[in-house]
């Protein structure tokens, strides 16, 4: 339990404060979605020059000194302003680029123009993350002209394309970023109504898997029999990934288990839409399976395609392997393992490349201790009801460079979602009442830190 640094006035004014800013803080949240910031390169960087420009703009008006600094990458934005002396600093992360809308046609609205419908706010980034920089602005404008401690807002610019630069980032940059407190603002909450502090991540590698078996294409009915194709040796890989259950099968990597909370396959069917008769695949508890144990999923063959292909058996094919890891899994073991398997399983003497495309450490967080316990106070504050830890599923690895850049820190990860989010795909949403004890919870939690004896 933590010490009643707050009286119950304090934090009623604060509530009524941010009640009285939500619409403010909307407006500024939509027009910060109507700029479409993707950070694939396919797209106009012009837009993400420009919400790094808003964004800096929003800080500056609140009094911080601000700069927009680039290191081989998109656009991050940081500001600061000081607190009161020997007060703690606290650094509050989000980013402003977006993934791309995909298919308008799979969209209910403009996907870069925020409506709402159903006391939920649509659109592109609404959530992933511009609702967390938003919720750093309602902590900063609650607190105005007295924050009560010093604070630091960092803004990346190309979290959905991987973070490339963030490590030179830190590197050069790592003194202004320098705090007693990180604030993630990038991850979810249990559910409406229920908030979390997310203290184990999952880590991940890509790999593109090439089998090869000739050296050009020939005719399937001439050599079919005797000759095999590169396609059905991969399909043969692949399918030794998962055992019959539908474990990974690969020697060597780790598994942990996640928080004891109530999960049932009802919950798992209705967020993920698996279709009826669908089986769940795996052993183990639920939120085991999807927050602590490994995965790996094909998500991308090159080979020829259906309306294109010819009666040939193909000579080389590739898929693209995502693979999941358990939070403490170091990348590159779990590489050479991935490595060894596929080696040891190729069949009929087909040649095979392994090449890592992607990698990012996991993060299982120490969540004890004075700001911890601050922090699950300001969302029972916030919320009414206490939050529970949890565990996602997908990879921010971002956090783990945090987390080892400043050891000493305690880092917070926090976020706007809930589980109909729906970030990354079509209609992603923002829940405004949810947003509302989001702001609440971040404002609250400043002064509960200022307010820690020193």
């Amino acid at each position: 339990m933590t010490d009643d640094v707050l009286t119950d006035d304090q934090i009623s004014a604060l509530r009524s404060t941010v009640a009285g800013l939500m619409p403010g803080l909307r407006a500024d949240l939509e027009d910060l979605t109507r700029i479409p910031s993707v950070s694939l390169d396919a797209f106009d960087q012009a837009h993400v020059e420009a919400s790094a420009e808003a964004t800096a703009a929003l800080l500056r008006a609140e009094g911080l000194e601000v700069e927009i600094v680039r290191e081989g990458g998109r656009p991050a934005v940081i500001g600061h302003v000081d607190g009161p002396a020997g007060a703690p600093t606290v650094m509050l992360y989000a980013h402003h680029d977006v993934q791309p809308p995909g298919d308008d046609n799979d969209w209910d609205s403009p996907p870069f123009e925020p409506t709402e419908r159903d006391g939920r706010l649509y659109g592109r980034g609404a959530a992933d993350d511009k609702a967390g920089i938003m919720a750093h602005l309602a902590a900063l404008r609650a607190h105005a002209g007295a924050l009560p401690v010093g604070v630091t807002v960092f803004v990346e610019g190309e979290e959905e394309i991987g973070s490339d630069s963030l490590p030179t980032l830190l590197e050069k940059h790592g003194e202004k970023l320098r705090a007693d407190a990180i604030v993630l603002a990038d991850s979810t909450n249990w559910a409406i109504g229920e908030p979390a502090l997310t203290t184990t991540l999952r880590g991940l590698i890509r790999v593109v898997v090439t089998v090869t078996t000739l050296d050009h294409g020939v005719h399937s009915g001439m050599f079919g029999g005797a000759v095999p194709d590169a396609l059905t040796a991969l399909c043969r890989v692949l399918a030794t990934l998962h055992d019959e259950a539908g474990d990974v099968a690969i020697a060597g990597l780790k598994s942990g288990s996640a928080s004891d909370l109530d999960f049932d396959e009802a919950r798992l069917r209705e967020e993920s839409g698996l279709l009826d008769g669908v089986e769940v695949i795996g052993t183990g508890s639920l939120l085991d399976r999807i927050w602590a144990k490994p995965t790996a999923t094909v998500i991308g063959i090159d080979a020829p395609s259906v309306a294109k292909s010819s009666n040939t058996l193909v000579p080389t094919a590739s898929a693209k392997v995502s693979i999941r890891l358990a939070p403490d899994e170091a990348p590159m073991d779990a590489y050479a393992a991935v490595q060894r398997h596929i080696a040891a399983h190729v069949p009929w003497g087909a040649r095979v490349e392994v090449h890592l495309d992607d990698q990012g450490a996991g993060f299982a967080a120490d969540a004890d201790g004075p700001v911890y316990d601050q922090a699950r106070a300001a969302f029972t504050d916030a919320w009414g009801v206490e939050p529970v830890d949890i565990g996602v599923g997908g990879s921010i690895p971002f956090v783990a460079s945090f987390a080892e850049k400043f050891p000493d820190a305690a880092i917070l990860v926090t976020g706007v979602e809930d589980p109909d989010t729906r970030a990354h795909g079509a209609n992603e949403s923002l829940h405004l009442a949810e947003f509302e004890k989001v702001c609440v919870a971040e404002a609250v939690l400043l002064a509960r830190l200022g307010a820690m004896p020193r």
